[in-house]
């Protein structure tokens, strides 16, 4: 059987999460249920990474093994023509080789966390972004982020249900910049643990409130104790 790299955006708001669900909608069940219109007998669609309820993409990757072969542009057309109304999208499909594996083969992985610091109500943003009331110190949030990067132990900044058989990762790069009321933070590695993107990012925003100094955010991180982090950021503003 052929197997087919997908490349996604979708907007998580409607969704469980990525993961297939018996009791809600996900982006792989209707992923598979797309995929199923065209080759009933087509394999399961797996994903590089499984984004919880809310959480949005812009460039996921996934792979699924079809019994035909099919030009590369057709199915892109044709999933996305079955995929509607549901605010997935797949951005291009491509041949891969037999051994390659969204997951098991991704050398990188890129988040993207999106901020406003506002009074107003958001609208056109509304579910896309994390909207806090307080200004936030980025330049304090991008001093505290520095003692993230590298290789640590972070069960801190990891959700008390993960099931990853370490909490050691290497953090690459976790920067923070600002443009106007928008303050991005964008990390990258090749692995996370679940919830660790949105448990560093609500700490650094307790930074940038001026709650917590930045030097405790190092702190926390010593402590590799979950009962240290700061807020867990909503999944309206990761990608």
């Amino acid at each position: 059987m052929p197997r087919y790299k997908l490349t996604l955006e979708y907007h998580g708001g409607p969704f469980c999460g990525w993961q297939r669900q018996d009791n809600g909608a996900s982006v792989q069940g209707v992923l598979e249920a797309a995929l199923a219109r065209l080759e009933p007998q087509a394999g399961p669609v797996i994903g590089a990474g499984r984004t919880d309820a809310g959480v949005h993409a812009l460039g996921q990757v996934a792979h699924a093994d079809l019994a035909r072969d099919w030009p590369p542009e057709r199915l892109a057309a044709a999933l996305n023509h079955h995929l509607r109304p549901h605010p997935v999208a797949v951005l291009a499909a491509e041949r891969a080789a037999p051994d390659f594996h969204a997951r098991f083969s991704a050398v990188e992985r890129r988040y993207l966390y999106r901020i406003r610091d506002r009074r107003a109500p958001l609208t056109l943003e509304k579910g896309l972004v994390w909207r806090c009331l307080r200004p936030l110190d980025a330049d304090a949030m991008a001093e505290a982020a520095a003692h993230l990067v590298g290789r640590h132990d972070f069960t801190t900044f990891r959700a008390a249900q993960c099931q990853a058989l370490s909490p050691v990762k290497t953090l690459d790069a976790l920067s923070v910049t600002r443009a106007g009321d928008m303050v991005e933070v964008r990390a990258r590695a090749r692995s996370f643990l679940h919830n660790q993107v949105r448990s560093m990012v609500g700490t650094l925003a307790q930074v940038g409130a001026g709650r917590w100094p930045p030097e405790q955010v190092a702190q926390a991180l010593a402590a590799r104790d979950r009962a240290a982090c700061g807020l867990v950021a909503p999944p309206d503003g990761l990608y």
